[in-house]
């Protein structure tokens, strides 16, 4: 293959990678035409062009991240991860799927750049640590010291679980329903006692100004708002978003509102709300659905 097709071939690793890391579309986009660009112009021959275009793409996200990570610092109330119409590959493994998740990609911000690559790699995306160790420019040993902490931290702040597709449907059905029909009883069964809302909208449209904790409180901030605002010519959607079902709102036909849930014994735990328009323009570029 020549180098086009070669590159073409790993397009979607690339991106799969780059988006992880960064919780962004549009960054992880740029990035991987970047790495394009730079194994076009290299004239250097690699033993593996996969494991020389995933080493270009790991440090571009690395020093990314090392930027990204002030700007968020300034960022206008809670920030998360840009939601992407995106469903699992049956072939994948659970693994891979699950990371495409919000809670899985917030966890990942409490991790530093290096150890966030490490750990990708090796546990999500199956790289040997030989493979990461020539990634990251560090050894074996140091590399597995790194994934073992970063594994740690993960597995002790996810709670998520994988539910069926058609169960999700029910219950985002049933919670819209009951947000329409003002039934704040059946709401409030339908969350966790201990749920959160997280409401992302970068200081660029109205919405909460923090998260909201407590199957009360949410409730009656949903209710609340349904009646203060309205939507206009609301248009709602039910997609595949970061590979579980999650409604996409229009207004007049603009993307307005992004909703992801995480399911927790047969109930929502937590509620991501992404409203910043910046985060939404996929959804208007493309057809969804």
């Amino acid at each position: 293959m020549n180098r086009l097709e070669e590159f073409e071939a790993n397009r979607q690793r690339l991106f799969g990678i780059a988006y992880r890391m960064l919780g962004s579309a549009a960054d992880a986009e740029d990035l991987v035409q970047e790495t394009w660009l730079r194994w076009a112009q290299d004239s250097a021959v690699p033993q593996s062009a996969r494991a020389y275009l995933t080493t270009i793409l790991t440090r571009l996200c690395i020093d990314h991240l090392r930027s990204a990570r002030v700007q968020r610092e300034s960022y206008v109330g809670t920030w998360l991860p840009e939601p992407v119409a995106l469903r699992p590959d049956p072939a994948e493994s659970a693994e891979l799927a699950d990371s495409l998740s919000m809670a899985f990609l917030l966890t990942l911000e409490r991790l530093s750049a290096t150890q966030r690559a490490a750990f990708l790699l090796h546990d999500v995306f199956g790289a040997g640590y030989e493979e990461v160790a020539g990634i990251l420019g560090k050894s074996e040993a140091a590399c597995r010291q790194i994934v073992r902490r970063a594994r740690a931290g993960i597995r002790t702040e996810r709670q998520e679980e994988n539910v069926p597709e058609a169960e999700q449907r029910v219950l985002l059905e049933g919670f819209l329903g009951a947000i329409m029909r003002g039934d704040y009883e059946a709401l409030v069964s339908m969350l966790k006692e201990d749920a959160v809302l997280y409401a992302d909208h970068g200081g660029k449209a109205a919405s909460v100004h923090r998260n909201i904790y407590g199957a009360d409180k949410i409730a009656r901030l949903m209710l609340g708002l349904a009646r203060r605002f309205p939507p206009k010519e609301p248009e709602l959607q039910l997609l595949t978003i970061n590979g579980a079902t999650g409604v996409l709102i229009r207004e007049a036909g603009i993307p307005t509102t992004v909703l992801h849930i995480d399911y927790h014994c047969g109930r929502i735990g937590a509620l991501y709300q992404v409203r910043n328009p910046e985060k939404l323009s996929s959804f208007t570029r493309s057809e969804t659905g």
